[in-house]
């Protein structure tokens, strides 16, 4: 088995892939504080290819991620075909799942999220990259705490979070 180490970053990606790229240039860029090991780094899965193949290639990243992702946008809910298969196998994996809310919301905005992840265990952030990068460090042992106590559901930071963070 190998070390799960990695972020699995699952979006729209015809509408909201400029966040994501906005992500990796964050990452490269060395006067801003924000890293991720990125799953998407381990192959490549080619639009032209077949379902079944570009599934096999996500299986991959997936089963050496440490904590799901889900940049959601105003289109992501409505996306059957590889989002929710995603949001699924995360789910089975039972990865820590961050829902990062390309509109700003700091809750889970009910009108936008998949429905695919209505009552399971989530925190709703911002696209923001001091939020985004205070989840990625800590939301993997909230997750672990509130799976001992059984809890569910979405969850968000509390405001003292963002101040504290300049937000």
């Amino acid at each position: 088995m190998s070390y799960r180490n990695k972020t699995y970053v699952a979006f729209d990606g015809d509408r909201d892939i400029k966040f994501y790229n906005l992500m990796k240039a964050w990452k490269s860029n060395d006067r801003i504080e924000f890293d991720f090991h990125d799953a998407h780094d381990l192959n490549y899965a080619r639009d032209s290819s077949e379902e079944e193949s570009i599934k096999r290639q996500l299986r991959e990243r997936m089963q050496n991620s440490k904590i799901f992702l889900l940049l959601v946008g105003t289109n992501t809910k409505y996306l059957t075909k590889f989002v929710k298969w995603e949001i699924e196998s995360a789910i089975r994996r039972d990865l820590p799942i961050i829902v990062v809310n390309l509109n700003d919301k700091r809750s889970k905005d009910n009108s936008l999220c998949p429905s695919s992840l209505n009552g399971i265990l989530s925190i709703h952030i911002p696209f923001r990259k001091e939020i985004i990068q205070y989840a990625i460090d800590n939301w993997p042992s909230l997750h672990e705490q509130h799976k001992e106590k059984e809890e569910t559901g979405a969850y968000h930071y509390k405001d003292s979070v963002y101040t504290s963070l300049g937000l």
